[in-house]
């Protein structure tokens, strides 16, 4: 009986101290470029965990701290601003007009995706305009640094550390480059995609125009989209423009330029 009983009081005791113990954790993020490095060898030895490969993994090593993106992800200011103010910043007027144009001399491609997902040409092309200015504007910003040091940076790290895994599993599959250019928080292609999007709703390079759009359909049908709905505030299909974008400014502002693009004033 003492032998029984000194044996579950050990037991017990394990018990404990395995309670105590400090879990695993994931690589530390940090606030500086200082820790980069460190993070990197510790972040490259979970990925390869989950499976990344050898090449991808060299080139998530070769990364630079993008202190340009977080200079960026500190100073998002225009979102703060009022509707009217909004609009005349990112030149509404222009994005406007030019989107009439090109639902007129691209009208069978908008048809299409239309007819696929339900989503009109309006608020497509305000996405379009909005983000890259028709394609104009894509970013020069390398990627994968990009979203490497938002997943390092402690601000958002376990929601950029999301997109770093779909960025590595997309460079690994060569759905991306490791060089692929981007804007300051990894957004790639004509309308803007981060990978976890890419990964979900993508149809193609996105780099690709007619790509891009039909992607950017697909991920507003994939959020509730329903064809022949209002896409105003309080209509039912707003709720898939606030799932493409977190700011409330952003998402009005689509929503007035996809009506006026659409033939509303």
């Amino acid at each position: 009986m003492i032998g029984r009983r000194k044996l579950l009081t050990a037991a017990f005791a394990a018990l404990a101290m395995s309670a105590l113990s400090p879990p695993t954790h994931a690589a530390t993020c940090g606030n500086s470029a200082a820790g980069y490095e460190g993070w990197k060898q510790q972040f490259a030895g979970e990925a390869r965990a989950k499976g990344i490969g050898a090449n991808t993994i060299s080139a998530l090593m070769a990364t630079n701290y993008a202190q340009a993106t977080i200079n960026a992800d500190r100073g998002q200011r225009s979102f703060q601003l009022t509707l009217d103010q909004f609009l005349a910043k990112r030149g509404a007027t222009t994005i406007v007009a030019k989107g009439r144009q090109l639902k007129a001399s691209q009208g069978a491609l908008f048809a299409s995706i239309q007819q696929r997902y339900g989503v009109p040409p309006g608020p497509l092309l305000a996405i379009w305009g909005m983000e890259t200015g028709f394609g104009t504007q894509r970013g020069n910003q390398n990627m994968l640094a990009s979203i490497a040091t938002l997943a390092y940076d402690c601000r958002r790290s376990a929601y950029f550390t999301e997109h770093l895994y779909a960025a590595l599993q997309l460079i690994d599959r060569g759905a991306l480059s490791p060089s692929q250019r981007g804007s300051m928080h990894g957004e790639v292609g004509q309308t803007q995609f981060m990978p976890k999007a890419i990964l979900a709703y993508g149809t193609g390079n996105l780099e690709n125009s007619a790509n891009a759009l039909n992607s950017t359909a697909n991920f507003l049908r994939a959020h509730g989209w329903r064809a022949g709905a209002g896409y105003q505030p309080g209509e039912p299909n707003f709720a898939a423009i606030q799932a493409w974008n977190a700011a409330g400014v952003y998402q009005k502002a689509i929503a007035l330029m996809g009506r006026q693009i659409d033939g509303g004033e």
